[in-house]
């Protein structure tokens, strides 16, 4: 999120409209007056939710007051729950803060240990797949009920979930992808259960395994997971 030392996550709220007609109102509520009033500091806004870059906390706390101000005046509030200044840890920024992580599209930002090109470790402040993304996938990937659909084939339970889980891998996966694994595992786990389930002697576990394995490598492009190679073990 750029080399800002803190950022003020806010979420307007007010009466329901139509989403074109938020983002209307938002974008002269809001993107326009940032522009106005502090056309040095940097913000991303999607709907309701935006996060607005400053360089100290003094600046932050500036935004934030003048943010609210403006909220009243065009009949809006900030969520409590969701406004905030977040110290944006890293390895040049090492002091501490009562918020130092933020969500925002389903990513977590927070200080997390990388390596540079050398291999050598150190801490930046980097999004990754949120635990509630995750969540809401693992519930998907349940209601799916791969596991007990033998009318179907492999390739068509494939072409049935890959759009879906595609998405998931293209957007969650551009920032530290095998932080989907605990997702992408689970739909391996499904589909061993399904050869258990479709073919009786494959039902011992270590032989649908193997059988799995023996899928994944003579057709690796199969289901749209199988491409981040992280995650195809199975649990």
């Amino acid at each position: 999120m750029g080399a800002s030392a803190r950022q003020a996550a806010c979420r307007p709220q007010g009466a329901p409209v139509s989403p074109v007609m938020a983002n209307l109102f938002l974008h002269y509520a809001f993107d326009l007056w940032m522009g106005r009033e502090f056309p040095a500091v940097q913000f991303e806004r999607y709907a309701d939710d935006a996060v607005v870059h400053c360089v100290t906390e003094r600046q932050a706390r500036e935004v934030l007051d003048a943010l609210r101000n403006r909220m009243v005046e065009v009949g809006l509030e900030l969520r409590p729950d969701k406004t905030r200044i977040v110290y944006c840890k890293d390895a040049r920024r090492r002091g501490s803060h009562e918020h130092e992580a933020f969500t925002f599209l389903g990513y977590t930002f927070r200080a997390r240990k990388s390596r540079d090109r050398k291999g050598v470790q150190f801490l930046s402040f980097t999004p990754a797949v949120s635990k509630g993304a995750l969540k809401k996938m693992g519930r998907e990937v349940r209601s799916w009920r791969l596991h007990t659909r033998s009318d179907l084939s492999f390739v068509q339970l494939a072409r049935r979930i890959n759009p879906v889980v595609a998405g998931w891998v293209n957007y969650y996966g551009r920032f530290r992808p095998w932080e989907m694994n605990p997702v992408l595992r689970r739909i391996n786990a499904y589909l061993v259960r399904w050869i258990r389930w479709k073919y009786e002697r494959l039902a011992p576990k270590r032989k649908a395994i193997a059988k799995f394995q023996e899928i994944v490598t003579r057709y690796p492009r199969m289901f749209a997971h199988w491409r981040v190679t992280m995650a195809i073990s199975v649990v």
